[in-house]
């Protein structure tokens, strides 16, 4: 299996992984964070009305293995737990978060109308997104790859997919970014898990997204597909708020920085995509 080092598949880690996104009930990771008892916000600030209402709308992927994967329970993953210690950071616990699915297309609308409070979904900045929502992090850097069947050996990176089909997202950055590329076609799909199908059957030759969403791919499906291990871009996941909203902003950036300090945010890794990859130094906060 042809892996980037920060990407070894073991079929012991696979293992594991099939146990993490599984049909599983909602049970609490060894690494849960601890519930701030008292806080107190100023008044008429997101993270006050929050607080005060003990609860949260929380966007994520719902087929995302390793980041954000539901069974039968809440979903599962890195991104769950980064925002769960937001949430814990503002008084709530885990049973005060409403998870609500969000894809690469509605991201920016769902934060716009209101329909969450924050969204952590494998979410990299643009320059479309920030005219309309602002971001807080980032707080882990992952980097454009490919996914091909397994024993595949012309493909070795975007340059070999001049004659071939690639399957990726709508609306994502994935597609913007090989689309810089000459391909003889681009699939669009609505999940990442949608474009295993047609690279099962030969209408596509490559899926297209960050290596770790692609590597819990891979993990899921042991044995089918391997990553190429050659990325193509730098990919900062940051949390996407309504815009203008530089106090809930700063909330976040202080409260990933302390993850980082006190061990939260290795905590989280190491029980959710610790299970395959190795665990990253954590990146600086951008406080644009």
């Amino acid at each position: 299996m042809r892996l980037n080092k920060g990407l070894m598949i073991s079929a012991i880690a696979a293992v594991s992984v099939l146990a993490l996104s599984g049909c599983t009930d909602s049970s609490e990771p060894e690494a849960a964070p601890e519930v701030k008892a008292t806080v107190e916000f100023e008044a008429g600030t997101t993270m006050a009305e929050l607080n005060e209402a003990g609860k949260i709308v929380i966007g994520t992927k719902f087929d995302q293995p390793l980041f954000g994967l539901k069974g039968t329970g809440d979903p599962e993953g890195f991104d769950v737990e980064i925002g769960k210690i937001i949430a814990a950071e503002l008084g709530i616990p885990a049973d005060g978060i409403e998870w609500t699915e969000t894809v690469s297309a509605n991201r920016e609308p769902f934060i716009q109308n209101g329909q969450v409070d924050l969204v952590v979904a494998t979410y990299t900045i643009n320059d479309k997104r920030k005219e309309v929502i602002d971001f807080a992090g980032p707080y882990y850097t992952a980097g454009q790859d490919l996914l091909v069947l397994a024993g595949t050996d012309d493909i070795s990176g975007p340059d070999d997919l001049a004659d071939k089909t690639v399957c990726t997202v709508t609306g994502s950055t994935s597609f913007t970014n090989i689309s810089a590329y000459p391909t003889a076609r681009i699939i669009e799909a609505g999940t990442y898990s949608e474009c295993l199908e047609p690279l099962r059957t030969g209408e596509a030759d490559a899926v297209t997204t960050d290596n770790v969403i692609l590597a819990g791919l891979a993990a899921q499906n042991e044995g089918e597909f391997e990553v190429v291990g050659n990325p193509f871009t730098e990919e900062p996941y940051v949390i996407g708020i309504a815009k203008y909203d530089q106090a809930f902003r700063d909330f976040i950036n202080d409260t990933l920085e302390a993850a980082y300090d006190d061990g939260r945010w290795a905590d989280a890794w190491e029980a959710t995509a610790g299970a395959v990859l190795d665990t990253p130094e954590p990146p600086a906060v951008d406080r644009y």
